[in-house]
């Protein structure tokens, strides 16, 4: 028997910051994860502001990866078949537009945009628009929320009727700790983006939000160790009262102020049959708690369980073991398989540029909100 032929998907990676390597490590790391793979990524070029940067870049992802500086060689060169935004917040407009309008695959950082103007602006390209997108929302594509969506759909936490959720970081606890792409963008861009994208995937619709921000430190230092001061106009912190479309109301914060906080994702939905939970610095886990459950005697077997979802993903997932510890990098690989999987299938996916472009719309309700005193403001 001859053996298929394996498509290759040609990407072409825009910015190799932090998250620029992150995506890197899963192209890569795909074929370990999933086997068999119908197709094979090659990453064909990286793009960064300056030329050392690009060409180190290309050193770090060696073969025959071109350097480049100008994002319109990978988004208009015909070789290219998925053009992957990690660039900062500031510098994707451009980018998504010209990568749309030459019928680009999309793979994009969140959030999309870094106001909600240029989100529109992208949402009126993608009138036509044929080829793939995702966006790199990765906590919809851990087991235990995939577990969760599973046994909210299925109806076993019944009618929702509260939730708390939050994101939780102390990165921004030392006054001296310098100013940063991040500090301007703020809370709600970085970790926001991430926990109102989760609770909507799970709970449904923010229709209200009613939010106050803070910045806790107006000015930091320029750089590491300097004296020289600069103005801080992204917030620290979020809080938010918000509304469901079906009237459940529930709390969602998003905070760098933490203090004693690594990188903690916490989120309660709590129903008329039943309640999930998913606890700080525990993916390997989801929480369940079945209101339905005999309470007698003696508690009967009503109580919270902690159901071992570890790696367990579909196939053709199956690396390393479903019983392994999971770990961060574990789920942005699965967000990007999902994309590639669509992009090989040619089959829409989601959460696409479109649903980048609502996150945005949320987003700005909680922003517009935050500088109005909390005033509420519905999701149009």
């Amino acid at each position: 028997m001859t053996k298929k032929k394996m498509k290759d998907i040609r990407i072409g990676i825009i910015g190799f910051g932090f998250i620029g390597k992150v995506h890197a490590y899963g192209y890569r790391e795909i074929p370990h994860f999933y086997d068999p793979l119908p197709f094979r990524n090659v990453i064909a070029k990286v793009c960064t502001a300056h030329d050392a940067t690009a060409r180190h870049a290309a050193e770090q992802l060696g073969g025959q990866v071109v350097p480049v500086t100008d994002y319109r060689e990978i988004t208009e060169d015909p070789n290219i078949d998925v053009v992957d935004v990690s660039s900062p917040n500031a510098a994707h407009l451009e980018a998504v537009l010209s990568a749309i309008s030459n019928g680009k695959h999309i793979f994009c950082e969140k959030p999309l945009t870094k106001n909600l103007d240029e989100a529109l602006k992208i949402k009126s390209a993608l009138r036509g628009y044929g080829a793939i997108s995702q966006m790199t929302l990765i906590y919809r594509f851990f087991p235990c929320v995939l577990r969760a969506k599973q046994l909210i759909e299925e109806g076993r936490i019944g009618d929702i009727l509260e939730f708390h959720a939050s994101f939780l970081h102390s990165g921004s606890v030392d006054p001296n700790a310098p100013f940063t792409f991040k500090l301007a963008d703020g809370v709600v861009a970085d970790l926001g983006s991430h926990v109102l994208d989760l609770l909507q995937f799970l709970a449904g619709k923010i229709a209200v939000v009613q939010a106050r921000t803070r910045i806790a430190f107006p000015k930091r230092p320029v750089a590491r160790g300097s004296s020289e001061m600069t103005d801080v106009t992204g917030e620290d912190g979020m809080y938010c009262l918000a509304t469901l479309e079906n009237g459940a109301v529930g709390t969602v914060v998003a905070s760098k102020i933490a203090t004693g906080s690594e990188d903690e994702v916490t989120l309660e939905i709590r129903g008329t049959r039943g309640a999930i939970r998913l606890a700080p610095m525990n993916l390997q886990q989801l929480f369940y708690y079945d209101q339905t459950a005999v309470a007698s005697p003696i508690g009967g077997l009503r109580g919270w369980t902690a159901i071992d979802c570890g790696q367990r993903y579909d196939k053709p997932a199956g690396f390393p073991t479903p019983k392994a510890v999971l770990g961060w990098l574990r789920g942005h690989v699965h967000c990007l398989y999902n994309f590639l999987d669509g992009v090989y299938r040619n089959a829409p996916v989601h959460p696409d540029l479109a649903d980048g472009v609502e996150l945005q719309r949320l987003m700005a309700a909680v922003m517009d909100s935050a500088a109005n005193g909390g005033v509420a403001k519905e999701i149009l």
